[in-house]
């Protein structure tokens, strides 16, 4: 009786799967630019394989395999109201996809924007992602306030099918097949698309004048259409410098050039553990069996003249469509940095609007909606975060010293303000090994075949000495989570704003459990979620070495209860 009534319900994850294929296809129709840059994506991801299949012998990846690592997205929408808010976690709640943290966008200085957010994603092998903000009026004067809040109340994104089928999934534990495809199409067709319809252009066009673009974007519309839709790149320097040449702004020669500075330094960083954190499909056992070979310079300009072939078509011409360019730095940490995620992207679209409630249509034009890349590494433990906090803002810092922008800031001489800013990551190692052993990112781990095989002469828990011995196995976890520094650069960078203060008398202040009020349920820290998954991977594998027994209290406690501390890394 409970496989019949499991079977007779759509799985979660699959749905999720359709889903965001369907908002795929719906975003290509009404982005063609962003059609476009999936295909630059895949024939650049395609080339980045063929240098590793290379330098790795015994591997290869099919172009299905392929695929599915450039298939996977994450997209961004914007929310007015707190109803709005927890219908759009009760929508996302039947695909599997939880609120995981809170983003304070309003405190992140001067790129402070007036939303906070939470990112909706399964919390176990996360496939996709969703960065939801909601806009907070009593971030802004108590007229402006009341202005927005009635213009938002009178909108109605759900339809009563769409409820009706959240209800449903709520109550009875899923849907059957055909309710879940007519939900998908109410996200596709309705609650996410873009409509290109707003209201109340004075109010629109105050918000835009007093720098709160992202509010009128927010406030204006009847939708929660998509911001952006991101796939996965495996090397986003190769990517950004591709979509640069084909949007015109730069050359096939400097392409070839800057493809072929990247490749190489590829070729430097990557080893069994970059493959292991890239490509799902893989295990150690398989990655041991490779055997790495050294990439000769005839043959890497094979792959980046092949790449530059692939590219340059007339289909890729993407000079001929829209566009406003593409940003000039990626957000996140240096290139060979393999902690968080890095973003890049092309700068948001100016599309056609009209305002609906005049007589007749006002024709406008709106800047909202961008295309953005990424690449993930490696989940930081708090230690490693904090050490990123202060590389980003030493090198954020060097940067503004030779910036006119930053004239309050002490200029030392310009050399040495860049040396600085290309050196402000140097904390950080460079390989998987050093970051877990100096507790800077997060890992799984696993006895090696040799260490199954050393039955009961395994006398020691010390983490550091079973992984440099090759008895244990690490596998760095990948970051699935969100930078609101970054993401408020993506945004700056799209709108021509670098953040706005808060125009209210007593700018407010947020909190994670006024959010949970607010979506009607518990926010998962994904940070706790990163540590249990370490914790109980080093438990689990020292039982199965026979060593459970060498664990003082405090360290089982640790490893059993979850707790920030940790097994043995002396």
């Amino acid at each position: 009786m409970c496989n019949t009534m499991i079977n007779r319900f759509a799985n979660p994850l699959d749905m999720q799967d359709t889903l965001f294929e369907e908002l795929s296809r719906m975003f290509g129709e009404e982005v063609p630019l962003y059609d476009k840059s999936l295909a630059v994506n895949i024939r650049c991801n395609r080339a980045l394989a063929d240098m590793l299949e290379s330098v790795f012998e015994g591997f290869s990846v099919s172009d299905t395999e392929l695929g599915s690592t450039s298939r996977e997205r994450h997209g961004a929408i914007r929310i007015g109201r707190e109803d709005e808010f927890r219908l759009i976690t009760r929508y996302f709640a039947c695909f599997g996809m939880e609120p995981h943290n809170f983003y304070d966008m309003t405190c992140i200085g001067a790129k402070s924007q007036p939303v906070i957010a939470t990112a909706f994603r399964s919390a176990v092998d996360p496939r996709n992602r969703v960065f939801a903000s909601l806009l907070r009026t009593d971030y802004f004067d108590q007229k402006t306030a009341r202005r927005i809040d009635a213009l938002l109340s009178r909108r109605q994104v759900f339809s009563d099918r769409a409820r009706s089928l959240i209800e449903r999934c709520e109550a009875q534990g899923g849907l059957n097949e055909k309710d879940a495809k007519d939900l998908i199409k109410e996200g596709a067709q309705r609650i996410f698309k873009w409509t290109g319809e707003g209201n109340d252009r004075p109010l629109y066009d105050d918000l835009c004048e007093a720098g709160f673009k992202i509010a009128a974007d927010i406030a204006c519309f009847s939708s929660h259409h998509l911001n952006h839709l991101t796939p996965n790149t495996l090397c986003i320097d190769i990517y950004s410098d591709a979509m640069k040449w084909r949007l015109g702004m730069t050359d096939r020669a400097e392409f070839l050039d800057r493809a072929g500075q990247a490749l190489v330094f590829l070729e430097r960083i990557v080893d069994s553990d970059w493959l292991l954190l890239h490509f799902h499909q893989l295990t150690h056992a398989k990655v041991n069996e490779f055997v790495r070979r050294r990439l000769d310079a005839e043959h890497l300009q094979k792959i980046i003249s092949e790449l530059a072939d692939a590219l340059d078509i007339e289909s890729l011409d993407l000079s001929s469509l829209a566009h406003n360019g593409y940003k000039e730095t990626a957000e996140g940490p240096d290139a060979g940095v393999q902690i968080l995620l890095r973003q890049d992207a092309y700068r948001a679209l100016t599309e056609p609007i009209r305002f609906i409630d005049e007589t007749p249509h006002f024709e406008s034009a709106h800047t909202a909606r961008f295309g953005e890349i990424e690449q993930r590494h490696y989940a930081t433990t708090p230690k490693g975060r904090a050490l990123y906090d202060y590389c980003l803002s030493e090198r954020n810092s060097a940067s503004c010293a030779v910036s006119s922008d930053c004239s309050e800031v002490d200029v030392p001489s310009s050399g040495t303000a860049f040396k600085r800013a290309s050196n402000a990551f140097a904390p950080f190692p460079e390989t998987l090994l050093d970051l877990i052993e100096q507790g800077l990112v997060y890992a799984t781990f696993e006895p090696s075949d040799i260490a199954l095989e050393a039955e009961n002469r395994i006398m020691t828990t010390d983490v550091r000495a079973l992984m440099r011995s090759g008895l244990l196995w690490c596998r760095g976890l990948r970051y699935e989570d969100f930078l609101p520094i970054s993401a408020a650069g993506i945004f700056a960078s799209n709108l021509d704003q670098y953040g706005t203060n808060s125009t209210a008398c007593q700018p407010p202040t947020y909190s994670r459990e006024q959010f949970e009020a607010i979506v009607g349920r518990s926010v998962i820290d994904s940070d706790n979620t990163y540590r249990i998954m370490q914790s109980r991977s080093l438990l689990a594998s020292f039982r199965t070495l026979g060593v459970e027994h060498l664990l003082d209290d405090a360290q089982r406690l640790a490893l059993e209860g979850d707790t920030p501390a940790s097994a043995n890394w002396s």
